[in-house]
């Protein structure tokens, strides 16, 4: 199997993982004593910094795709990828802040939450569309 499609399907497993634990960790915050909480804390920042490295692989397996965004500017690039990217950096700007910081029922912490939710949507339609050809690299 071609590193691109290993270097996928990883990135497909990580996003789930973060994603599963980013609202576990969100629902302990509202009804779990804070240990629990806590622990949810801990997974997600793991599966996230996982997450993060997958992303920097992906990244640069599609190189040629950034490096021709940048050159010739959006084009015909997918804007839903661009709008990807671009939540991709902001969801790791404040995981990051939220590390140095208590995030529970803080401005940072809901920020993040508010665009882990919409990374997630776009993150799935951006996999649903290219689905087909993962799939086949299976094969």
């Amino acid at each position: 199997m071609k590193k691109i499609f290993v270097v996928d399907w990883c990135m497909l497993f990580t996003f789930i993982t973060t994603t599963a634990t980013g609202f576990g960790m969100h629902i302990a915050g509202h009804n779990a004593e804070h240990w629990i909480w806590e622990m949810w804390a801990v997974i997600h920042s793991l599966a996230g910094f996982s997450f993060v490295i997958v992303s920097i692989m992906h990244i640069q397996t599609h190189i040629g795709w950034y490096k021709g965004w940048i050159k010739n500017g959006l084009g015909n690039k997918s804007r839903v990828t661009i709008i990807l990217s671009l939540l991709f950096i902001i969801a790791l700007l404040s995981g990051i802040v939220l590390l140095g910081i208590n995030g529970i029922n803080t401005h940072v912490g809901l920020l993040h939450y508010m665009i882990g939710i919409v990374l997630t949507i776009i993150g799935m339609g951006h996999f649903v569309k290219r689905f087909s050809i993962l799939r086949k690299s299976l094969k």
